[in-house]
């Protein structure tokens, strides 16, 4: 089913708590619930795209403001080609689909990353989508492809030195840098979901993580529903954060 079509649903329970503003999910294991079925690979990227359907209707009607996915990292393109084209097909189906129905289900989309190595098709779809954005008013997804940490970080430096050096930019801090950065006017996420049982950031948002909460959970993504996010909110909500000072 289309990421941008919404199913007729029960209303959305209510938040258990004070709903963040920003959550960010790393989608992992894809892969392996498709594996698990004696499917092909993109079997389970094709079931997460709709996990990620669910979640995200879920997530718009609860409020929460934004939701950052990691769907295609720059470690990504080690994986087989028909692996990587079917992501790619993937992108440009929910690009399409994104771009016509956004207005309609109140959801922006921005896709964060380095998108040179992608297609000139993709590139320009990516950018209708946030030009179109720019007209709506809503949740906003961002969608993390051809994303890593580490190169938005050297990114951002590569841009701030050269308006550094063309006296278009002044001493640096820690708010200026952030403007460099892909999520510049995106507040940090109150915390990361990461599913498939891992415990690892994964060059994941390093910068905006900084002071982000984690919650685990070996569920693989595709079998991920809105009450795992309730409960994730929930345990994330009763936990003390300090940011560095003393209780």
């Amino acid at each position: 089913m289309p990421l941008f079509t919404k199913e007729t649903a029960a209303p959305a329970s209510p938040a258990p708590r004070a709903v963040p503003v920003h959550i960010a999910a790393i989608m992992d294991g894809n892969g392996r619930w498709a594996v698990k079925r004696g499917l092909p690979r993109k079997a389970g990227h094709a079931a997460g795209a709709e996990a990620l359907r669910k979640v995200l209707y879920h997530c718009r009607d609860i409020g929460v403001k934004y939701l950052t996915v990691y769907a295609f990292s720059t470690e990504n393109w080690k994986r087989s080609e028909e692996e990587v084209g079917a992501l790619m097909v993937l992108l440009k189906k929910y690009l399409i689909e994104a771009i016509d129905s956004m207005e309609r289900e109140h959801i922006k989309l921005y896709v964060m990353g380095d998108l040179g190595r992608l297609s000139p098709e993709l590139r320009a779809l990516s950018d209708r989508a946030l030009e179109k954005s720019r007209t709506v008013e809503g949740m906003q997804l961002n969608v993390c492809f051809n994303y890593g940490g580490r190169d938005e970080i050297v990114r951002a430096a590569r841009k701030y030195a050269e308006d550094f050096a063309a006296g278009r930019a002044g001493a640096l801090d820690e708010a200026l840098f952030s403007a460099y950065l892909d999520s510049a006017d995106i507040p940090d996420p109150e915390f990361i979901i990461r599913t498939g049982g891992e415990q690892r950031t994964s060059n994941f948002l390093l910068w905006q993580s900084a002071y982000a909460e984690y919650w685990f959970t070996d569920t693989l993504w595709p079998d991920i529903t809105p009450a795992d996010f309730d409960r994730a909110i929930a345990a994330v909500g009763r936990r003390e954060r300090r940011y560095g000072g003393a209780k």
